[in-house]
């Protein structure tokens, strides 16, 4: 029982400069700029849309609890207090996506590219979604840092990856996975 006690302190012990090192490194690629930032929207109970979805209205849709909102903030403060530069954010149509995108970074534009396809009700967007993403990276300049809010779906789509609510997930202009941050709620 002692030798596993040691080796669990042991473990941890080594553990904890790693994660601070990997931090560190992360937040000096995104100073450096030339990175896509994908964020799943911040913590929203459930999962899904109600039936009754109507992306015009947010009281039909599933959106920030509290701590969704605290995360947002936390997200928001990351970029900050790194002084990470930002050129664009861009977020989902879904209410929770602009919400998370209004109290993280104040301004942000939306883009339909970014929207859910995970009901049946939109499902049939997803290949056109994709295409129309593949386009607006086109213009984008490859030396600036861009955000997108958007869904879990969206970033499974990309980058065969499964986020956490309020994951921070970086890439290359080549979409490849840089490296990701979960930012607690």
């Amino acid at each position: 029982m002692k030798f596993l006690k040691l080796i669990l302190i042991i473990f941890i012990s080594i553990n904890s400069p790693v994660k601070a090192d990997s931090k560190k490194n992360l937040i000096e690629n995104l100073k450096k700029g030339g990175k896509l930032i994908f964020i799943r929207h911040a913590y929203a109970p459930g999962g899904g849309d109600p039936v009754n979805f109507n992306i015009n209205d947010c009281t039909t849709q599933r959106n920030l609890s509290e701590s969704g909102r605290i995360q947002s903030k936390k997200i928001g403060k990351f970029f900050l207090e790194n002084k990470i530069k930002i050129k664009n954010v861009y977020s989902s149509e879904w209410c929770r996506c602009k919400e998370t995108a209004s109290i993280a970074f104040k301004s942000y534009e939306t883009k339909s590219f970014l929207n859910s396809f995970f009901s049946t009700k939109f499902s049939q967007n997803k290949k056109q979604q994709m295409e129309d993403f593949q386009k607006f990276l086109l213009g984008w300049d490859r030396k600036t840092n861009l955000i997108f809010v958007t869904h879990y779906v969206v970033i499974s789509e990309i980058f065969d990856y499964a986020s956490s609510s309020g994951e921070i997930l970086i890439s290359n202009k080549n979409l490849k996975i840089i490296d990701s941050l979960e930012i607690e709620y």
